[in-house]
């Protein structure tokens, strides 16, 4: 049977898939497994620039100095704050949450947050409603160019959250990347690598959905990808459809593909 995320149809009709992009994964050069995880470096981007940053929650105190504990519910995965073309969205805890916002100076107004429903145990549900709380309204911004950068955010009670940034794909590898859609076989296949013996390969293929997030045209061909797709757990028997993004590596390392995938969404997921 298959699991899709919450929402899914309304998240697929808000995206257009892009056209078929005109290299094959296969045509990556092979690579050490996983060698997307060693992207070339990032540009100098500063602080400043909040939607060139995954902002990762590393301090909350309220207006008295104690630690705000509700926020760390999961101490593995702290939360996430992601800024882009307007709209900041909040990873990390039990349910995605997101809604506007407006950076001026040393403000930034967030407008109602809106968020999934799933229903998790707690504490993870206390933490969505607290980071949801203290993020609504007008928040006292400041940024420091520190590597990594800072970002601190001050309610209107007094309360601080310290974030600690890390580049997005984008930032690393240089440019916006190519959204598409690839279906991931539910078992590895052998492949061919002059250094790893006995190597085990993903085998994708693209996939497209419409503007309603309905499947739409034939699947491309299998193809073998060398590399792994940075954030993406590959579990085997499990089959998977995800949304990811396609860079070009420039300049290239002399141990890796030219082409590297970084997974953005699981769309559909089942067990075969």
């Amino acid at each position: 049977m298959i699991r899709c995320l919450p929402l899914l149809v309304l998240a697929l009709a808000a995206c257009t898939p892009n056209q078929p992009p005109a290299d094959d994964p296969e045509q990556s050069a092979p690579a050490a497994a996983d060698a997307a995880s060693a992207p070339a470096p990032a540009p100098a981007t500063a602080a400043g620039q909040l939607d060139a940053w995954h902002w990762r929650l590393s301090g909350a105190v309220d207006a008295e100095g104690n630690r705000i504990q509700a926020l760390f519910a999961n101490r593995d995965q702290p939360l996430q704050l992601d800024f882009s073309e307007g709209r900041l969205s909040v990873s990390g805890g039990c349910n995605r949450i997101g809604g506007d916002y407006a950076q001026e100076g040393g403000a930034l107004r967030v407008g109602t947050l809106v968020q999934t429903q799933m229903a998790c145990p707690q504490p993870l549900m206390d933490q969505d409603a607290a980071i949801a709380g203290l993020l609504e309204g007008e928040l006292a911004l400041a940024t420091e160019d520190s590597d990594p950068p800072r970002l601190e955010l001050t309610a209107a009670d007094g309360s601080r959250l310290s974030f600690t940034g890390a580049p997005t794909a984008d930032t690393r590898f240089g440019g916006p990347g190519e959204r598409m859609f690839l279906e991931v076989a539910p078992q590895r296949v052998e492949c061919h690598h002059p250094l790893i013996a006995d190597m085990q390969c993903l085998r994708v293929r693209e996939v497209s959905y419409d503007g309603d997030g309905l499947r739409s045209g034939e699947p491309g061909d299998w193809q073998v990808l060398y590399e792994g797709i940075e954030g993406f757990e590959h579990q085997p028997g499990v089959r998977n459809v995800l949304r990811v993004y396609r860079y070009t590596r420039d300049p290239v390392p002399a141990d890796a593909s030219a082409i590297v995938y970084v997974h953005d969404m699981t769309v559909e997921s089942a067990l075969e």
